[in-house]
């Protein structure tokens, strides 16, 4: 006799999918007793005894089928396109937390996520600007960067006056010039981002602003490509990087992240420290630049 090991908590795993399907099936009930008839245009009828919507007008109004949105809510279906789970978000009036919840219980990447401009939640702008002189930005998972405070725009450019399809640091280092001339360790700097970059995408693979910036990357950079295609993964973890300022020298900083929520929209503090004495000293006199009066 046999018996299955268990899988993995993070793994895929019949178990896993199993509960995965429950959670799915529990999650669509109560959110469709919850919309009321009259929210989405329905007449009640006198003889409704259904607290909300009833499967088959969830099934109608997300142009699905009765039976297989029933297979879904009895936790019988194995796999959920991401159509049929955007018709039905739709559907039940989801926001986009029970959006994002829906995805990721059907263990399917969300098309949506990301398409438009992204937008810095306020308490994550204050960080960015509390951090000060400590150079700092706000980040998302696919490195673009949604703020960025004085020290940041002194030390590397600002953000700001960049076209939003610039602002982003995968891009930036891999393409700009003044990047390449300040960021001594550039090249190590490239080479172990795009490992990140790559083992950041397994989550997002089938997103359509993942795929636009990797395919317009791609095709800007020879260096880029050949990187690429190395298909080499790191992790994030602290480092300490060199930088050259005109102004104010050399700058030794250790990178750190702090990340804001674990999953879409998935933002990021990226917190720029001086690794010595003297590197905090140099970002003091950076910041007195910024307030207009003489260095030392």
């Amino acid at each position: 006799m046999t018996t299955e090991a268990p899988a993995h908590p993070g793994e895929p795993g019949p178990r896993n999918a199993h509960v995965r399907r429950r959670e799915l099936a529990a999650f669509l009930r109560s959110r469709r007793e919850r919309v009321t008839p009259e929210q989405v245009g329905l007449v009640r009828g006198p003889r409704r005894r259904t607290p909300g919507l009833r499967r088959e007008e969830v099934a109608q109004l997300s142009a699905v089928g009765v039976t297989w949105y029933t297979w879904i809510e009895q936790g019988r279906a194995a796999q959920v396109s991401a159509q049929v789970l955007d018709a039905v978000a739709r559907a039940l009036l989801l926001d986009p937390a029970e959006r994002a919840h829906l995805f990721a219980l059907a263990g399917t990447a969300d098309p949506r996520v990301d398409a438009g401009s992204p937008v810095a939640p306020p308490t994550a702008l204050k960080i960015v600007q509390r951090l000060a002189p400590y150079p700092a930005s706000l980040q998302n998972a696919r490195y673009d960067i949604l703020a960025a405070n004085r020290p940041f725009a002194q030390l590397f450019g600002d953000p700001a006056e960049l076209p939003p399809a610039e602002r982003n640091c995968v891009w930036l280092l891999t393409v700009s010039e003044r990047w390449r001339r300040d960021f001594l360790d550039r090249d190590e700097m490239l080479r172990d981002m795009i490992a990140k970059y790559r083992a950041a995408m397994a989550e997002h693979v089938a997103e359509p602003a993942w795929n636009a910036q990797l395919h317009r990357l791609l095709a800007a950079s020879a260096e880029f490509r050949a990187l690429w295609e190395r298909h080499e993964v790191a992790p994030m973890s602290p480092h300490v990087k060199r930088y050259r300022h005109p102004r104010v020298g050399l700058l030794r900083l250790e990178h750190r992240n702090m990340w804001l929520a674990p999953r879409a929209p998935a933002h990021r503090v990226v917190a720029y420290l001086p690794a010595d004495e003297e590197s905090e000293e140099r970002l003091e006199r950076l910041a007195e630049l910024a307030d207009g009066r003489p260095a030392r």
